[in-house]
């Protein structure tokens, strides 16, 4: 359920731009009246100009409604927000939708720092922070894991930017979601894969620098 909750935005960016040339002409003109950008529902092209305004709306209720219910924004959450908020705000300024297109990979980028950010700081890997009380594995372990976190998310946004760049604006909101949405979860799974392989119980783990 949080998954579809985090996924929201994306999703409701995807039905925005799919279904653009069958939404009611006097909607599309009346969200065009409250946008920086003129939009003509007979010009496909303007799909992603109204997609972008969901996301954002999405985005900023989504963050409301968290600080309604928790009293505080969860950094991650509100730095990802953040990048919507302003690249979606220069796409539809400036009428260039690559403000919008760059945001996946600054987004990846973002979480490739947080994850690398830890053990350059004398701390443990973000990885054994959010998954040590549940598994039992050498410190070498949560080191290549949290290495592989860092590297999947600096491809992935590299892939981003080559589907965006080569490929057809339709193509990459396609991407977007399915695509992005299905590397994360074969990496996931693998990565499952990998930690249930070196995990221990705790009375047979002799310790943590033990080799895998």
């Amino acid at each position: 359920m949080k998954l579809l909750y985090d996924l929201l935005p994306v999703i409701l960016f995807f039905l925005a731009y799919k279904f653009y040339g069958a939404i009611p002409d006097h909607w599309v003109l009346g969200v065009s009246a409250w946008l920086p950008v003129a939009l003509d529902p007979a010009d496909a092209g303007h799909a992603i100009y109204l997609a972008t305004a969901v996301a954002m709306v999405v985005m900023v209720l989504q963050l409301a409604g968290g600080f309604a219910i928790k009293r505080k924004l969860e950094a991650m959450p509100l730095f990802t927000g953040l990048l919507i908020v302003v690249l979606g705000a220069a796409t539809l300024l400036l009428h260039d939708p690559v403000f919008i297109l760059w945001k996946p990979t600054l987004v990846n980028w973002l979480f490739a720092a947080v994850f690398l950010a830890p053990p350059l700081l004398g701390r443990a890997t973000l990885v054994e922070s959010l998954m040590g009380h549940a598994l039992n594995v050498p410190k070498r372990i949560w080191a290549i894991t949290n290495h592989a976190w860092v590297l999947f998310f600096v491809v992935s946004g590299l892939v981003n930017l080559f589907v965006a760049y080569t490929f057809s604006e339709a193509f990459w909101v396609d991407f977007k979601l399915f695509g992005m949405l299905g590397m994360t979860i074969v990496f996931i799974l693998g990565q499952a894969a990998y930690l249930a392989m070196h995990h221990t119980e705790p009375d047979q783990h002799t310790s943590s620098g033990d080799s895998p």
